[in-house]
Parts: C-alpha cells; structure tokens; sequence
C-alpha cells in the first residue's frame, strides 16, 4: 500500500506549474515543521533558505539522530530534500517555543511554496512533557498559551508575506492552525485560500459559535484516520474527511501510515467503531466532569511525572523501571482529596466506557454531524 513516500517517488520531480498543490502536499509541508531546523532556518521572514539547503545542513548534524522526533523523519528529510517538487521552496519564520512555566510548546515555520503562495505550517506535540500538559489543558481551557502564539504569529508573518496564504498542521499543529485562521485578523483570514487540519483535536463551542471561526469555516478540512481518536477530542463544525490507515488503533495518528492513490487520499466512508466508541466514552466523561475537576486531575497526573525530573517523554521512558517506582511513590504520598479527585474522574471515565460497551452507540442511530460527511468524489 502506498503512501507519502511513494508519493514523494510518484510525484516528486513534477513541478506546481504542471500540477497544482494538493492535499498530499499539505501533508507533507505540515510535517516539515516537526524537524528541528533551530539555528538553520531563518527566523525572519525577511531571509529564507530552499528545503534542500536546509536538508542539507540538517542532515549533517551529529545529534539529529536523537532530535528527530520520529525515525521515520530521517528518510523523509532525504526525500523532501531531493524532491524536485519540494526542493527548492524556500523555508523561513522558524520558531520553536518550549516553556514548562507557563506550559506552553510552540513551534512554526514558512514555507514559500512560490512567489505569490506561503504556507503556514504549525508542529503538534513532540516529546516534551510540557506539550503534552498544554494538550491536556484543551479540554478545560481555551485558549492554550500555543493557540494565542499561533495566532499572533499568523498575524505578523502575514505582514512579510505577499500574496495568498495556505495554513495547516497535524495533531495539535491542525487545532493551531484551525484557530489562529479563525481569530487572525480580518484582513489575513481573507488572504487564506484553505486550512488544512490534519487529525488534530477540535474545539469548544466558543470557539465553533465565534464570528472569525464562521468566516473561515467553508474553507477549512479535516483529515482523519478510520481508527482516529486524537482528531475525534472536543468538538468539530467543519468537513472531514476519513484517510485509510495502514496501522491498527492509536498508531493511526502516525501520518506516514496514511494510504495515497497518486495525487489523493484513500479515503474510506467513516470512522470505525473503535473510532466511535472512543469519542463517545471521552464525550461521555467530558460532560460528566466539570472543567475544574479536569483542571485538577491533569495537574495532579502531570505533578506526579514531574517527580521524575524528566522534561521529555523520551526521558521518561529511558529510566522507566526507576521512574516507574517515583510514579508510584508519588501515588502513595498524595494526600486524601488529590487521590479521591483522581479516583473520581478515572471512576467516571470507565463507567463512560462502561456505558458506550452496554449498547449506547446504536449501530443504525443518527450521527453527529461530525459523522455524516462523506469521502470526496474522485476528480
């Protein structure tokens, strides 16, 4: 089964001119911002470098090995790198933000696909403990410090960019990216010519009810894979469409398993059922538990890993048996009201999963509008 590297083979050496961008693309200018391109790409938009240039220097660092957040990022660095298609676009506006304090992870860059097109391309969560813990505050706090930086950023890179605009991300990346073209400026939500959410989490309803989110709306997409559940979190408004898998359950989030016909997707007519079961129990126990009491069990699960001393998920699991031995420590030492507040919400998420297993989800029921779109028809 194909996928972005056969694509990068396939359509690698044909130029924009002879066919235009596509959601295959997107994809893969979503990805470019997960490299650690830090002291390579200009963090300006003022200077750039070509994607072979930055490659290049890249691929000559001793440590990339260990920076790369996935290793299946090494051969695509190879390929983007060599792609006719992709090799001379010109990154620039590279920034990576990591800030425990304030529980934050940022990062960004440009990518000027020609003269008159830029695309905007926002990081998901990489390893670092404080992304994770900004993920979790989604789902009591909006806005994240992430999705206000995102939206500034947008903002001020417009400023430097001419012409139209392209915004996308994967994972959390594809949120960032929903949100700052929702609340960027009038004038750069006009510039913007489609948003790309690549099985990212959705929103609140403040959020989906605000006047910026409805003027973009029509002109954003989301992707997911047949088993998502990270794309399935909070709430969604716009398209979506439903990408074939090669890879079983949570793996799915990982893009490089995702199925290519050519130029497109393959794309399927929905989720599946452990798709659906999950976004009904996390549903379910969303509105079972009040914002506080999701405030309160992300703090306290996040205070008990930072006993490790660990800063990256990396970490964690390169001293597991011993941290595992904190964690449980931690565990013992907490007091009455923490552990009973921690019981509570894992009691009325099982019981939420409890509930979806006894026949809540009826197979022939009608679904949410999240559900109902269909896969798009082939050109």
């Amino acid at each position: 089964m194909a996928n972005l590297f056969d694509y990068l083979k396939w359509r690698g050496d044909l130029s924009l001119e002879q066919t235009p961008i596509n959601d295959i693309d997107s994809l893969i200018l979503s990805r470019l911002s997960y490299l650690p391109f830090d002291g390579i790409v200009p963090p300006s938009c003022t200077d750039t470098i070509t994607i072979a240039e930055a490659a290049r220097d890249l691929l000559n660092r001793e440590t990339l090995e260990d920076e790369l957040i996935m290793k299946a990022d090494l051969p695509f660095l190879h390929e983007v790198g060599a792609s006719r298609r992709f090799a001379n676009m010109r990154l620039c506006g590279y920034t990576n933000q990591v800030d425990p304090n304030a529980e934050k992870q940022f990062a960004a860059l440009v990518i000027r696909v020609a003269p008159l097109y830029s695309y905007v391309s926002y990081r998901g969560t990489d390893l670092s403990l404080a992304g994770w813990k900004e993920d979790f505050n989604m789902s009591f706090c909006t806005p994240v410090p992430a999705q206000i930086d995102a939206v500034t950023y947008l903002n001020e890179v417009a400023t430097t960019l001419r012409g139209r605009l392209f915004v996308g991300g994967h994972s959390k990346g594809g949120n960032l990216a929903v949100y700052a073209a929702a609340f960027a400026k009038p004038e750069v939500q006009e510039r913007i010519l489609f948003v790309h959410n690549h099985d990212g989490p959705g929103f609140d309803a403040c959020v989906l009810e605000s006047e910026g989110y409805r003027r973009i709306s029509e002109r954003i997409k989301t992707f997911i894979p047949q088993s998502s559940v990270v794309g399935m979190l909070l709430q969604h408004e716009e398209d979506y469409y439903v990408v074939h898998s090669t890879q079983i359950g949570l793996m799915q989030h990982d893009l490089f398993s995702w199925e290519v016909d050519r130029d497109q997707f393959v794309y399927l007519d929905e989720v599946d059922e452990h798709s659906r079961f999950v976004d009904h129990t996390l549903k379910t126990w969303l509105t079972q538990v009040s914002p506080e009491q999701r405030e309160q069990f992300v703090d306290a699960l996040f205070s008990i890993l930072e006993e490790t001393n660990a800063s990256s998920l990396k970490e964690l699991t390169a001293n597991w048996h011993k941290n595992a031995i904190i964690v449980l420590k931690s565990i013992r030492s907490m007091d009455d009201e923490m552990r009973h507040n921690i019981s509570q919400a894992l009691r009325l998420l099982f019981e939420a999963a409890k509930q979806t297993v006894r026949g809540s989800i009826q197979r022939n029921a009608p679904k949410p509008k999240f559900l109902q779109q269909r896969r798009p028809q082939k050109k």
